[in-house]
């Protein structure tokens, strides 16, 4: 099986998943934590190098007060969880805003926990705007666009799996992700199963990876 190197992860549908448990919106993220530990699992074991999670956004943060302060939590959990396991951890995102959770600081430097292993990326506060502040007439070379980027430490994204039904990349790393497969699950987030990810990697062996060429 062919396996992708890097996979992008959009873990959508936690507040649609609370709404129809008769929860409040803020509630679903809470639930969103598991599916990202046993999905790492997975891709780990699988063999996959590198996975980057899209944890929120600089325009989530447009939300409702509470919203906004549960999906922070929820990213600050999830990074405990994740340093239970053999992986090399970086949180990327503006650290300099006032949204930022400032338990996340010290993961701004990719560090490597019980040995390190599968690179886990974790994006915190992103937005495209803040990733591409630093380009300078970086002419067409790709390698000097990639490494003025503010995640520059972040490779290219081989396939991008998007939970919740939606279609859209909502602002994922639009560089690494130029020439990635875009796989949707229906079901939502919390709602996670295994069988997710392995029909994901079914459907990328049937995809004609060409990056253009």
């Amino acid at each position: 099986m062919r396996i992708p190197k890097h996979i992008g992860v959009i873990p959508d549908g936690n507040r649609r998943w609370a709404v129809q448990r008769g929860l409040g919106k803020q509630e679903g993220y809470q639930h969103g934590l598991r599916p990202g530990l046993d999905l790492l699992k997975l891709a780990s074991e699988a063999g996959v190098s590198e996975i980057t999670y899209y944890g929120f956004t600089t325009d989530n943060c447009k939300r409702p007060a509470r919203q906004v302060e549960a999906f922070s939590k929820a990213c600050v959990d999830a990074v405990q969880l994740m340093t239970s396991q053999p992986v090399s951890l970086l949180v990327v995102g503006d650290q300099t805003a006032s949204l930022f959770p400032k338990e996340l600081i010290p993961y701004t430097v990719r560090t490597d926990f019980n040995g390190g292993g599968i690179k886990v990326n974790l994006l915190v506060n992103y937005g495209w705007e803040w990733d591409f502040a630093n380009l300078e007439r970086p002419g067409n070379h790709r390698g000097n666009i990639c490494h003025q980027l503010r995640s520059w430490d972040i490779s290219r994204v081989d396939l991008v799996i998007r939970w919740g039904g939606m279609r859209r990349l909502s602002g994922f790393l639009p560089v690494q992700s130029v020439y990635a497969d875009f796989y949707v699950v229906d079901r939502l987030w919390p709602d996670f199963q295994p069988e997710d990810f392995s029909q994901a990697l079914q459907w990328y062996q049937k995809q004609d990876v060409t990056l253009g060429g």
